[in-house]
Parts: C-alpha cells; structure tokens; sequence
C-alpha cells in the first residue's frame, strides 16, 4: 500500500478516486508544526537552530498518518507546488522520521491542478524533496519570527498601545500611513473648465476649450471664476467650424491570464472580495478540480490549455476573434518566479462552475483566461479641433468608436480609478463644418489628493516594488486589519492612530528595515536561496549582524527619549504652520503652555506643558489639519440645575461633555452616532443624566435603565443587559419595548431558536457529510456540527474560517470530551438501567 499525503480533506478524497486500490491519502490539514511562540524559537547563535512544535489541533491527524505510514510500502507527498507546500512536506517527513513511521520510499510529487489526467501524469514522474524550497521557507520564516520576536518587544516598551510589527506588514503599513499623509498635505486648487455644447446632424457632442486668446490652456490655466465667465462669453461670442480631424486607429491587446495578485485585483474591484476572501474561494475551487493552483506569479499556459482555449473561442465566436498565433505571454512584475502556470480553467468548455461567489469568481478566471486567446481590439480614435473666426480661441472634442470587439466581446479589465471621455461618440465631422452649439457651461472643480488605497491598489503596488509574494498578500492585509493598525471605509484603507504611530516609530528608530528598496532586495535574497544561489544562514547572518544591535541600541533608551523623538519626528503633522505666522504648538486653553507629545498607558497623546494647571489633551490622531480647529473647551451653557458650566471638551479617547471642574467633574462620551448638528446644551444635559430609568419591570418590581457603556447603548435590569441599537434609543425607549428586549436578550436574542441563521456555512465534514457551520452564541461565535460545539477565538475572524480549521477544531473539541462540569454525571446513569420504561416509550411514539 502507497501512502500519500496532502493538505485538504477535499483534495484527498478527490485523488484517491483517481488513484484507485493500492493507495490509501491521508490530509494534514495544513501545516502540521510551527516555531513556537516563545523565546529562543530559533537560536542566531547555533546557526539558526529552529525548534519546530507539533499543532495541538494537529495530534489527531498525525496519529492517522502515522498509523498508516508503519504498514506502507512507500509514501508519497503530494502537497502544493510552492514554497509552503513544499515545506508541509518536509514537515510531515520530519516528524514520521522523528516517530520512527517514516517508510524506506519517500517520494515528491506536484500538479497544478486537480483533474486525473494531471494526477497521474504527476504519479509517473515523482522526485525528491527540493531542498533549497525548504531552505528558502526556513530563511523567510526564521526572519519572520527574528524580526516579530526582537522588534515587537521594543513596541511594547518604548511605545503603548503598539501590538506587533513585521518584515513585510510594517513596510505594507507604511504605505498606507504614507498616502494619508500624501492626502493630508495636499492643498487643493481651484481650476475651471469651459466646453461647448455642440451638435451636428441631430447628434450631440461635447467640445472642450483648448485654445483661449492665442494660449495653449492646461487643466490649470483658468484658476478663477471671473477668468472662466471671460473664456465662457468668448465662446459663445464666436463662430467655431472644424479646422481639422484627425483619425487614428488603435489596438487593444487582452492581459494575460491572472496571476495570485491580479486575481485578487479583479475580484476586489468586480467583485467586492476581499483578498482573503478571494485566496479561500480559489482555493476551493482549485480542491474541486475546476482551476489551476491559485498560488503563482507566472502568467503564461500549458501548450494544451492554450490550445483548448482558442478552441473554446473558436466554438463561442467565429475564427476572426482567434488570433493567427497563439499569444505567449511574460511577467513584468518584479522579482516574479514563473515556476508555476497563471490561473486558469481545466476546462475551457466548462464555463460555469460551483455557485454562489465560487460561480462569480470562476467566471472571472475563465473570462480572463479565455480572453487572454482572444483576438485583439480594433478602435478608431478622433480628434476634432475647431478655431473661431479671429484664430484665437480654440474647441476640441474627441471620440472613440470599436471597430471590431475582439477580446472586449467577452472580458475588460476593470480600474481603481475610472474616467475616459475617449469613450464617447462622435457624429461624422469634416473640414470646414461648423456645428450648432446648444450652449456653453463653465464648471469649477478643485483638484483631488490621490486615493486611499484599495485593496487591489495596495496589492497592485507591493507587487511593482516587489515586497512580499503571491502566497503573502492576503494574510499581510489581514494582519493589518487583525491588529487594528487601519480600519476599511468604503472599500478604501485609513490608518488608525496606533498604524500612523508604530509607522512614526519604525521610521524613526528603524528606517533601514521598512525601507522599499531593502525590503525587495531582502526578497531578492530569499529567492536567491530557492533557486540555490546563495545559503540561507549566510542571508539570515547578514540580516541578524545589523539588526541584533539596532534593536538591543532602541531598547536602551528611555521612553521619554522615544517619545521626545518621535514629538519632533512628527512636529509637521502634529503641529501643522497655522498659516499666520503664530506658533502651532501654543496651547489652546492656556495661551501659555506648548503643546508635545506624551506616551501614556493606553496610548500617545498631545498635552499642554502647564500641566497640571492646565489639563488640555488632544487625540493623537487628531492631528493635521484638524489640530488648527481645535480651540480648547467649548461652553455650551449652564446647568440650571446646579449652576456650572456644561462643555465640550476633546481627550485621548475622543470629544466629550463635562458639567463643572476638578476631579468631582461628571462626563460624558460624544456618542459617535450623534450628528454634530445635535450636539447643543439641551443634549449635553441628557447625556450627563444617565443612565435613564424607564420604570420598574412589571414581573420582578425591580427598575429598567438606560445608559451608554463602553459598547455603546443598552438597557439594564437585575443585573442583565439587552443592546440598544442607537443613541436615540436611549432616550425614547418605552417599558412595553424594554421589556420585550430584555426577554428577547435573555433567550439570546432569538439567537437560539433552531430558525436562527449562520453566520457562515462552511460545507460538509469530509468524513461524517454533516454540515459544519459558525453561529453566533453568548460568548462569542463558534463552529458547529450540531453536537460538537467549537468556540472560535477572538483573534480569528470568523468569515475567513476555513472547512479544514473547522473540521480540526471540532475534531479537537470531541477528543477533548465534556467540559469539567459535566464529566461526573453518576446520576445520569440511572436512568440507563430501565431499558423497559425506555421500549415502551419508543413503542408509544411509533
């Protein structure tokens, strides 16, 4: 019997079908051991000596695999064809070496895709472990670990708040902060555009102005009102005819297949994926045969698939949309490893697959793929330009027209940021004409600061310069999510105020190790090691020798000389030039002191240096432009009640209102569902009141409130709660709704009910075919079989769950057995006794 081994359950039981009597394939689940989170992982001093650890979650299936490997004649590894698949490899060898289950034949086998034809062509051509893939994984993941466990400790200490930093997350994080800045220093300008309403021959056109009193004009060039209703009389004033036009053909070619990063691209900007979102589905996909490995840099195709596609087109279409040659394709990204094809069907004739987001994402890769075979585009381009009767003044309008589809019949590519009038079309135009014009308008528009990066775009980027790889991107961006370092608005990346000061701190302390050009290169290194042109210890001793004593130099220094740096690092997006010529650091309450920089337990943030008689404290976060609106305290009025003064006020955890001064002062949080329009002395008071009591619960006599907490709104009776879902809530709730949603929280908000929903459906168990799903419960959300409940820790988010996670975690949960509570149950076992009372139960109910 032939033993084989691979990642996923799904994968396992797909190939054994192929392979038929004789082989038995056992899943890891994924990697099967780690460097353990601890000190001394991995020891500089020793060559880098790592300590690898077995998963707990993991014991169970490497009891199977080594069960089975004792009685096998060979075994075969058949994990995926990268870097990290290789490495699961090596691991599963390592630890059956170590457990003395390790069969006399270990043979390495690789396919890119999941279809018989693949898997046994892969079968008959089986080799060895690639040892420089091995190394090049211990390389990056030696570094990943030196540089987490060295860099992070020293964010721990000199800065609070601060979570973890990492090779590629806080180069990636950089980039993020970099653009807010870009965005916050930019100063938009005011410019006017003035275009012509035309027609000819009963269709409509647009003509910009392009000439005015002689001058070539750029986007810029009328910066004013006055100036734009000048150039606007001018237009209208004249007589324009059409002096020249000018046709040019154009040819589109289609992309090439997707890679790992532009799949993530596309499926952000057509599909609203996620990255992350996007690696799970086309791993699903690729384990049900339908795609090839999703993991690559390579953008070209198996001769076979090329010819299968032009095929599919041929069949779709007709033979003008398949070019004369089959079109090859080359990478241009940067530091590219072409060891594996793009992403594309096993079956070009197959043009659905799976349903639900895995259709959508299938038909993308097809589309794609299918068009990459495609015949290129054919488009005429015009460009009409019309002079008044003085020469002076000048109108161009401009169009385009497809003369042949080609590829664009079936797929275009999308853009982050979209806007061509090239698109639009002309009526036909020769020298000589002179259109009626309808009318003229003058529009202002102010120039845009460049955009936060999306998902796509930030992938985009980190490829062109070469930091991380295809099999990083997803899990880079969901660290920096993970860690709260940047938060998604509008599909579109803002740091948080932990992002920009751990950014400030690197860059300051650090600029070597989140430097672009350092990170590439170090990159460039490590897929020297795959390649086998250099020796890992040799990069990781090189790396180590600088870095060891730039973090022990960091460590040495005081917080207070951290913080003293990183006040005058930051002094220009702190403190910005007010613009009149007054010190930006002056306090705002106290015109007296200056305002710095300070490190906190929960975080930095600006205070005045009176203090303590003066007690101003700006956000960090609110700094920029921003920090010149921020006037101190602002009185809203006085409490009729006891007389003091009622303000609002802005601390290290965001604006609030304060009724009197001192330490007895009472406060209370703006809510951030208040709009600013409300917030007046009447709403201030409300606030300051709480909590609010409703009245006395009708059952129990005992009172109802309502207050604001660090969750926000809730209700509070007896010692039990039941969220509110605003701030208006608050107020107006009566007792007939409070109680009701204090019944309904306390039956779990109707959470427990067998009607209830999933948070996610996960599939079925590879091995008892039951439905394992996440639910929301009590105390958070967890993974079910519908016996065996397994809670998800808080630092996993539940969406990016995966079935093999799940099927491991309840695998875990059931080896576990009962919780303590309920393993002694003696006197459950009385009633087993009566087997008679039971029968005739059974016999009643039949």
């Amino acid at each position: 019997m032939k033993l084989v081994v691979v990642e996923s359950p799904a994968k396992a039981k797909t190939i054994e079908k192929y392979l038929g009597p004789g082989y038995r394939v056992l899943a890891s689940y994924g990697h099967v051991r780690d460097l353990p989170a601890k000190d001394g992982s991995v020891n500089p001093d020793e060559g880098f000596a790592m300590e690898w650890e077995t998963y707990a979650d993991k014991a169970s299936r490497l009891k199977a695999i080594s069960d089975e490997a004792k009685t096998a004649d060979s075994l075969i590894l058949a994990t995926d064809p990268d870097r990290e698949g290789e490495a699961i490899s090596w691991h599963v060898q390592e630890v059956l070496r170590k457990r003395r289950a390790l069969p006399g034949h270990v043979e390495r086998v690789t396919f890119n895709a999941i279809t018989r034809q693949a898997v046994t062509e892969a079968m008959a051509n089986p080799r060895a472990l690639d040892e420089d893939l091995i190394d090049a994984y211990r390389a990056r993941r030696a570094l990943d670990y030196l540089v987490g466990f060295t860099l992070s400790p020293v964010l721990w200490r000199k800065l609070p708040g601060a979570k973890s930093a990492g090779r590629v997350q806080s180069v990636a994080l950089r980039l993020v902060v970099e653009r807010e800045r870009e965005i916050e220093l930019f100063r938009a300008q005011e410019y006017w555009s003035v275009a012509a309403r035309m027609e000819q021959d009963g269709v409509g056109f647009i003509a910009r102005l392009v000439r005015w009193k002689g001058e070539k004009l750029d986007r810029l060039s009328i910066g004013n009102a006055g100036a734009a209703e000048q150039a606007k009389a001018d237009v209208e004033a004249g007589r324009f005819s059409v002096a020249s036009v000018e046709t040019r053909p154009l040819t589109r070619n289609p992309p090439p297949p997707f890679t790992t990063s532009t799949l993530q691209q596309e499926a952000a900007r057509k599909l609203g994926f996620s990255a992350s979102h996007t690696m799970r589905v086309a791993q699903s996909l690729y384990e049900d045969g339908f795609i090839t490995y999703m993991r690559t840099d390579g953008v070209q195709m198996d001769h076979s698939a090329i010819s299968a596609a032009r095929k599919a087109v041929a069949d779709r279409y007709d033979a003008s949309y398949v070019p004369d040659a089959p079109r090859v394709y080359t990478t241009k990204a940067k530091n590219a490893q072409e060891a594996h094809e793009a992403i594309r069907p096993t079956d070009f004739s197959r043009d659905r697959a799976g349903s639900g987001d895995h259709a959508r994402l299938y038909e993308l890769v097809w589309k794609r793929a299918l068009a990459s075979q495609m015949a290129s585009a054919r488009l005429e381009r015009t460009t009409v330009d019309m002079t008044d009767g003085t020469g002076q003044h000048g109108l161009r309008a401009t169009g385009q027209v497809v003369l042949f589809p080609g590829y664009l019949a079936l797929y275009e590519e999308g853009r982050d940021d979209e806007g061509d009038e090239d698109s639009r079309r002309l009526p036909r135009l020769g020298e000589g004409d002179a259109p009626a014009r309808k009318g003229v308008d003058a529009e202002q528009h102010f120039t845009q600061p460049p955009p936060r990066y999306s998902e796509a775009s930030l992938v985009k980027k980190m490829e062109e310069l070469g930091i991380g790889r295809p099999s990083t991107y997803a899990s880079i961006l969901q660290t920096l999510k993970d860690r709260e370092y940047v938060r998604i608005d509008k599909n579109r990346f803002h740091p948080e105020e932990s992002g920009r000061l751990v950014t400030a701190f690197l860059e300051r302390f650090f600029p070597k190790y989140v430097s672009y050009d350092f990170t590439a290169e170090l990159e460039d290194e490590l897929d020297d090691i795959s390649g086998g042109r250099a020796e890992w210890q040799k990069v990781l001793e090189a790396f180590w020798r600088d870095f060891k004593p730039k973090t022990a130099e960091v460590m040495e220094q005081k917080p207070s000389e951290v913080t003293a740096a990183l006040d005058e690092f930051l002094a220009p997006f702190l403190f910005p030039d007010k613009g009149d010529g007054s010190d930006p650091r002056l306090c705002p309450s106290c015109g007296v002191g200056r305002l710095s920089l300070r490190g906190g337990r929960f975080g930095a943030f600006i205070a005045c240096s009176n203090y303590p008689e003066c007690k101003f404290t700006r956000r960090f976060a609110q700094a920029g432009e921003a920090a010149n609106d921020d006037t101190g305290p602002v009185v809203l009025g006085t409490d009729p009640e006891t007389g003091q003064e009622v303000s609002q006020r802005s601390g290290r955890f965001g604006a609030y209102f304060q009724l009197g001064d001192g330490k007895e002062a009472k406060r209370a949080s703006v809510p951030k569902d208040m709009p600013k329009e409300s917030i007046d002395l009447d709403m201030a008071l409300r606030l300051l009141s709480l909590p609010r009591t409703i009245g006395d619960h009708p059952e129990t006599g005992k009172p109802i409130t309502a207050s604001i907490g660090r969750f926000g709104p809730y209700l509070a009776h007896d010692g039990k709660y039941a969220r509110l879902a605003s701030t208006a809530e608050v107020f107006e709730t009566g007792m007939n709704a409070a109680v009701a949603k204090l019944a309904d929280a306390a039956n779990g908000g109707g959470r427990r009910s067998g009607s209830r929903e999933p948070l996610k459906v996960l599939g079925a168990h590879p091995e008892t075919g039951v439905e394992l799903k996440v639910m929301e419960g009590r105390f958070g959300p967890y993974v079910t079989d519908g016996t065996t409940h397994a809670t998800i820790a808080k630092t996993t988010d539940p969406q990016s769950l995966t079935l093999e996670q799940a099927v491991a975690m309840i695998a875990e949960k059931a080896a576990k057995g009962p919780a303590k509570g309920k393993k002694k149950a003696p006197a459950r076992k009385a009633p087993a006794k009566k087997p008679a009372a039971k029968k005739a139960t059974a016999k009643k109910a039949g």
